[in-house]
């Protein structure tokens, strides 16, 4: 087993993985930027070193500072996370040629898959279904407008090193879609430092659903289910669970046959994320494969039993996969709410500052991800979440009653979140019927007054 590991991340999923490591009685070791240097993955690591000032570009994305704190610190092994150089494979394959294990796939396999162009067609091989669109990535306006006007209006013009809801754009018609292009591929560019885009046929009022694969270096592949991530804001995920109140049992196979497919093309190994969009008739398409840990993978946790922290640890040192498919079973739904430093009464504006009151949920049923605490400041330079409220139960109408329950009892102070926000959509009674598509939030703040997602300072 590993001796030592760096984590190449910070926040939440910092602290995740320190505590999956101790639980194997492995060492950390923390990194942090000058804004960081308060958070709690730095406290609570066995070790930690400050690789830069706050701005991302000058200290978590930089991979030779990453390298030279493993090897000061002597590690086995990095752990990426989520997010940054996660999805890096220039930063997986300098850890190889370094003999530092990356905990993920292949270099290789990252570089493919990250490729969302060559993602589709290596998938499309394996007879998994897949969005029409253009044939790779398109290189100017006129052909992206010829492959548009082929396949018909709505297209989504996509960054091909996209994620997070980066680079893309939504063109309903002729009109529009030359400006559209040109955002998506001036964003892509700031985003990824990689214009490319490629075209698909937008899919009207899908569900997101998503398949979590495990795959370990002796070719075994296993999925542990879907997550519903329907409830989303500008291709934001806010709210995911787990299983889909959508899918049957036919229709679950299916798809899950479809995910082991997309990971065996690629010869994937590690966790994994395949993404699907499913229409009202029930047919899926294949989006996109995340190389990594996702956000949401908390309600596949609870759903399951299986602690997907550890399994990637695990595999990466070699180890095989014990549980077969159907060993994989779902005894409880799990929803997880992402709490976010926003005011939503203001657009979602960011609001970084310092928390002067934080008092988490719990009891039966209720998991709190995070890495904030009463007096931390929240730092302006990276993503606005600040924890993770997942909660559980014997059913989904136990889960959203704890989600709602845990929700009241949740008191931060200091800054804006929101929390409530979150708790409207928990209320509402569409979502709480479980027949919501990617539109639900768009349509959901066109009919419900801003006043109701005012923080209120006065509570303690």
């Amino acid at each position: 087993m590993f001796e030592k590991i760096l984590i190449a991340n910070r926040g939440e999923i910092a602290l995740r993985i320190i505590r999956a490591c101790k639980e194997l009685k492995i060492g950390t070791v923390a990194v942090y930027s000058e804004a960081d240097e308060q958070s709690l993955h730095v406290q609570l690591a066995d070790d930690a070193i400050c690789i830069g000032p706050a701005a991302s570009n000058e200290s978590y994305l930089k991979q030779d500072r990453l390298i030279s704190a493993a090897e000061i610190t002597d590690v086995d092994a990095i752990h990426p996370g989520y997010g940054f150089l996660a999805e890096n494979a220039q930063f997986a394959e300098l850890c190889e040629s370094c003999n530092i294990k990356f905990i993920g796939p292949k270099s290789k396999t990252i570089e493919l898959m990250g490729n969302k162009a060559l993602a589709r067609e290596t998938v499309k091989k394996a007879k998994v279904p897949v969005i029409p669109g253009s044939d790779g990535t398109v290189d100017n306006e006129n052909e992206a407008l010829s492959v548009a006007q082929k396949i018909g209006f709505p297209v989504i013009i996509k960054a091909v090193a996209g994620g997070g809801g980066k680079g893309m754009r939504l063109a309903h018609n002729k009109m529009a879609f030359s400006r559209e292009f040109a955002a998506a591929q001036i964003e892509a560019e700031k985003a990824f430092g990689d214009n490319s885009v490629y075209i698909e046929k937008f899919i009207e009022d899908p569900r997101h659903i998503e398949f979590q694969i495990l795959a370990d270096h002796y070719g075994k592949i296993i999925h542990l289910g879907e997550r519903d991530c329907s409830v989303q804001r500008r291709f934001q995920k806010l709210i995911e669970e787990a299983p889909s109140p959508y899918l049957d049992n036919k229709l679950r196979k299916k798809m899950g046959n479809a995910a082991i497919r997309a990971a065996e093309s690629c010869n994937y190994e590690n966790a994994g994320t395949i993404e699907f969009l499913l229409d009202k008739h029930g047919n899926f398409y294949f989006i996109e494969m995340n190389t990594r840990i996702q956000v949401e993978h908390t309600v596949t946790e609870e759903v399951t039993g299986i602690d997907l922290v550890k399994q990637q640890i695990l595999i990466a040192n070699g180890e095989r996969i014990k549980e077969d498919q159907k060993d994989i079973t779902f005894n409880k739904h799990a929803i997880e709410c992402r709490i976010c430093a926003e005011d939503p009464a203001k657009n979602f504006t960011p609001c970084p500052g310092k928390i002067s009151l934080y008092y988490q949920p719990g009891g039966h049923g209720v998991r709190v991800d995070s890495h904030v605490y009463g007096g931390y400041v929240i730092p302006p330079n990276y993503d606005s979440m600040i924890s993770k409220l997942i909660t559980f139960g014997r059913n989904r109408e136990v889960a959203l009653d704890r989600m709602d329950r845990a929700l009241t009892e949740y008191l931060v102070r200091g800054i804006k979140t929101s929390i409530p926000f979150t708790q409207a959509i928990i209320r509402d009674p569409e979502f709480r019927q479980g027949s919501v598509t990617t539109k639900y939030v768009e349509e959901f703040l066109k009919r419900k007054p801003k006043e109701l997602f005012i923080n209120n300072e006065e509570k303690i």
